[in-house]
């Protein structure tokens, strides 16, 4: 179908463009923008009026639950959350069940996926078989099937001489390591070490536990040549390593997800165990480390680390319950509220969602507005404000730290590959 979009405000952050101006789709990619290209007729005309036009989201940590937890979500579910928040690419943590990490697997999600004809998805494949930190995956086998990077998820690899292979092979080929810092033998309680864990009684997680590891993934990458990618970056300490791996000329990315960047552990409150989280949330002083990283560009891109969590894994206390939140529908209206709070322009936060992100994924054809791209489309209104409610989440998950909050921002198109998958009813 051909499309035009009219009179939205165009944001591109990937080649600086902010203007209202009209768009035109085709064949499934952006043809032009600004001035009708020669012979075309619209089958359809979208009126943006009021509306920001921007690449569609790209979330580096959304866990669909398939296959084998499909009683907490399924793919039809979490992908109609993700086009209700305007997100059109999905990195795919490998904690699936069986694991992502042999070929076969990975096919079969991409397959599912496909045939739903919605949000693209891109999975991160096992670095180690089972994720059990002993041998190695065939990851060459396993970018064949169509992983785009290989990581452990929140399993730490305890024995560093099987990640300094896992990392030698990765260099040997380029392919990149994602890995969340987490040092074993210090992440076994369930909140920050700090004076809200002390009063609660709820064993201690210090930030050791994050920099200990990260300074080691940091000197392995730094023996071997492999580029990594740090998930979920929770503390200052942590991003001043991250800074400093930058400054050694280290090729090193890293996000942090929505949670960390809004909540610190004071918002546990009485054993709210949808703040129960992995890493867990911290201090206000690292809350306010990671929004001025994320604003100066030392933190990559935002991420929603969606983890839908049925009632049964929530409604329990919280030493007991199951960490996660759920973050699709969240990751545009939390990215506007960053950039509201910091006076940073709408254009710079985008980025952190749709072009940055793109860029650690490793697409070209997504993430930017530009002639020839995949028309992956987020129309939203920045002056709406919605509440966020059990009965309007989409996805299977209502378990956030958010419910009842009103934030900014309404997502009013969604558009894959030129389709519209989400509208006003």
């Amino acid at each position: 179908m051909k499309i035009r979009i009219a009179n939205g405000r165009v944001i591109d952050p990937a080649n600086g463009l902010d203007d209202t101006r009209d768009m035109y789709l085709a064949d499934g990619k952006i043809v032009a923008h600004g001035r009708v290209p020669e012979g075309f007729a619209a089958e359809r005309t979208i009126d943006a009026t009021g509306l920001v036009v921007a690449p569609g989201l790209i979330d580096l940590a959304a866990r669909l639950r398939e296959p084998g937890f499909e009683y907490r979500a399924t793919l039809e579910s979490e992908m109609d959350a993700a086009m209700a928040g305007g997100v059109t690419s999905l990195a795919i943590p490998p904690d699936t069940d069986p694991v992502l990490d042999e070929p076969g697997l990975v096919e079969m999600l991409c397959y599912r996926a496909k045939k739903l004809n919605r949000a693209h998805v891109y999975p991160v494949g096992a670095l180690t078989i089972g994720l059990n930190g002993e041998r190695l995956s065939e990851m060459a086998e396993l970018v064949e099937a169509g992983c785009v990077a290989f990581g452990q998820a929140n399993v730490p690899v305890v024995d560093s001489a099987v990640l300094l292979r896992a990392m030698q092979y990765a260099a040997t080929f380029g392919f990149r390591v994602w890995l969340q810092p987490l040092a074993p033998f210090l992440s076994r309680g369930f909140a920050h070490d700090g004076e809200v864990a002390t009063r609660l009684g709820l064993p201690g997680i210090p930030t050791a536990a994050e920099t200990i590891a990260l300074y080691a993934h940091i000197q392995l990458a730094r023996a071997t040549g492999a580029r990594l990618h740090v998930t979920r970056l929770s503390s200052a300490e942590g991003l001043a390593l991250i800074r400093q791996a930058r400054a050694d000329g280290l090729d090193v990315t890293c996000d942090v997800s929505i949670n960390h960047l809004h909540l610190s552990d004071m918002d546990i409150g009485y054993f709210n165990s949808n703040c129960h989280l992995v890493p867990p949330l911290r201090s206000q002083r690292d809350r306010d480390a990671l929004r001025q990283g994320l604003a100066d560009g030392s933190i990559d891109a935002l991420c929603s680390d969606h983890t839908p969590v049925d009632d049964n894994g929530k409604l329990t206390p919280f030493s007991e319950s199951e960490a996660g939140a759920t973050g699709l529908e969240l990751l545009l209206p939390l990215t506007l509220k960053w950039a509201q709070e910091t006076g940073l322009p709408l254009g710079q936060a985008l980025a952190r969602v749709t072009s940055d992100a793109a860029r650690i994924v490793g697409i070209t054809k997504a993430g930017h507005l530009g002639a020839g791209a995949r028309a992956d489309l987020c129309l939203f209104d920045p002056a709406a404000h919605t509440t966020v409610r059990r009965d309007t989440l989409r996805s299977q998950g209502k378990n956030t730290p958010f419910l009842g909050l009103e934030l900014p921002g309404r997502v009013h198109y969604t558009l894959v590959e030129g389709q519209v998958m989400h509208e006003p009813s």
